[in-house]
This record gives structure tokens, C-alpha cells and sequence, in this order.
């Protein structure tokens, strides 16, 4: 894999932005989260950048999509999807799947994500219920995103390219998958343990 090993300013620019999102959601992640536990503390710093994310990125996206394209616009933030369309080229214009895609996930996975934090903060009985569907739409959007590609010889992907391969395509979409599935992990644990506990009261009674 060679080339693109220069970190250029056009490149630097989303990224930083990427990392301020970061820094905001996780300074609002740990405030809510104060008196809860370290998995709960990190869940919602996560939760917190993942609606930014949504909100902030993604929605932007869509609706420079559905009126024009993105290559075309003069907006600030599709910048860093032009850079972002360097590694896959789809961005750059009214592609049905990622479109459709990303509708879904600003809407659905951005409202989930807001009342996942809340459901957390506030130690409701359904935050497993939307943690579980949550983590499972942020992974059907992240196979989605990329299998209708890969089933084509992935003729849009630049994997020549250091920086758009392993950080924008690898290291950035990976994320959505890494850690959605370690939350759906620690909803299964903590279900079982519910089952068991409840199982145990019961035999109790008997």
C-alpha cells in the first residue's frame, strides 16, 4: 500500500473536527454520568458522541444529499465529507444505499442514542430493550454501507491510500462496529444476570 503517507491540512481539518466531537461527547458522557459506574460512565461518553455524530455529521450530509450533491455544495461542513469521499466515493453523490442508509440511522439511531443516555441516566428498566436495538441498527448500518460495494469488487473503496484505508475506512467505520457490539455483550450479561436473579427469587417461593 503506498502513497498518502503526508497528513495533509485539508485532511487535518475533519479530523480535528472529528476529535472535538469526541471531546465534547465524552465531557458530556462522564457529567451525566457522575455516581454511576465506570461501563455506565464510558457507555454514555460513547452515547454522547454517537448522537453528535448523528446530529451534527450525518444529518448535515443527508439533507446536502437530497437537494443537490455533496461535491457541488460550497457548505462548511461538506468539507469533510468531500475529504471522507476520497476513501469511498459514494459520499460525493445521491447514492440510493448510503442515502437511505444514513436517513435511517440519523433518525432512528440518533433518537435511540438520546433516549439510551436517558434510559441510563435514569436507571430505567427498558434501557436494555433500546441498548440492544440501538447497537444492532449501527450494525446493520455499517454492513449496509459496505457490503452492496464489496458484492461489486468494491469499486468505490480507496485502499491504496494509508490515511483513507486504515483511518477513514477501517479504523473510523470499525469503531461502530467494535464498540456496539461490546454494549450488546454487556446487555446479554446483564440480562442473564437479571434472569438469574429472578429464577433464584422464584425458586424461593416454591
Amino acid at each position: 500500500m503506498r502513497g498518502g503517507w503526508e497528513l495533509g491540512d485539508v485532511a487535518g481539518g475533519p479530523l480535528l473536527l472529528c476529535a472535538a466531537l469526541l471531546a465534547v461527547g465524552c465531557a458530556l458522557g462522564l457529567r451525566l454520568g457522575r455516581g454511576l459506574g465506570a461501563v455506565d460512565r464510558g457507555a454514555l461518553a460513547w452515547l454522547c458522541f454517537d448522537a453528535l455524530v448523528h446530529f451534527a455529521l450525518e444529518g448535515p450530509f443527508v439533507y446536502l444529499s437530497l437537494v443537490g450533491n455533496i461535491t457541488d455544495s460550497d457548505a462548511l461542513i461538506a468539507s469533510l465529507w468531500k475529504e471522507y469521499g476520497k476513501a469511498d466515493a459514494r459520499w460525493l453523490y445521491l447514492d440510493p444505499t448510503i442515502v437511505s442508509v444514513e436517513i435511517l440511522t440519523v433518525v432512528l439511531g440518533g433518537f435511540l442514542a438520546l433516549v439510551l443516555i436517558y434510559a441510563i441516566v435514569k436507571e430505567e428498566h427498558y434501557r436494555h430493550f433500546i441498548q440492544i436495538t440501538l447497537c444492532v441498527c449501527e450494525l446493520y448500518g455499517g454492513w449496509m454501507t459496505f457490503c452492496p460495494d464489496w458484492l461489486m469488487g468494491s469499486p468505490n473503496l480507496n485502499t491504496n491510500n494509508w490515511l483513507y484505508f486504515w483511518v477513514y475506512l477501517v479504523f473510523f467505520n470499525g469503531v461502530w462496529v467494535l464498540i456496539p457490539g461490546l454494549l450488546l455483550w454487556q446487555s446479554w450479561v446483564e440480562l442473564k444476570k437479571m434472569h438469574h436473579k429472578g429464577f433464584n427469587s422464584g425458586k424461593k417461593f416454591q
